[in-house]
């Protein structure tokens, strides 16, 4: 067999191990606090830790970036919808790779 298949063999192995084992193993409700509430955020620890380096890095100068990611945060965290926080990041952008950088 080629390196190759060997490698997509064990790549499938883990995934498949990662998705049963918990299925397997856990039989009963979670009741600790800590790990429920570990589990209830790490969708959004995942999501973000993919996110933010593509934020920084999609723009022509990382500057840009992250003056729009401080701009969406500051936009989201005074309540702008998501909508309206992307046309702002993607204004800040604009003017800032334009004019600024």
């Amino acid at each position: 067999m080629s390196y190759t298949w060997i490698c997509i063999l064990i790549m499938a192995g883990v995934s498949y191990l990662i998705r049963v084992l918990p299925l397997t193993l856990i039989r009963r409700p979670i009741r600790n606090a800590f790990i429920r509430s570990f589990l209830y955020y790490v969708p959004y620890v995942t999501l973000s830790v993919m996110t933010f380096p593509a934020i920084v890095e999609a723009t022509q100068s990382p500057a840009a970036g992250a003056i729009a990611l401080a701009v969406g945060v500051a936009a989201a965290w005074m309540g702008a919808g998501l909508f309206p926080v992307a046309v702002s990041c993607c204004t800040v952008v604009l003017i800032a790779e334009f004019f600024l950088l």
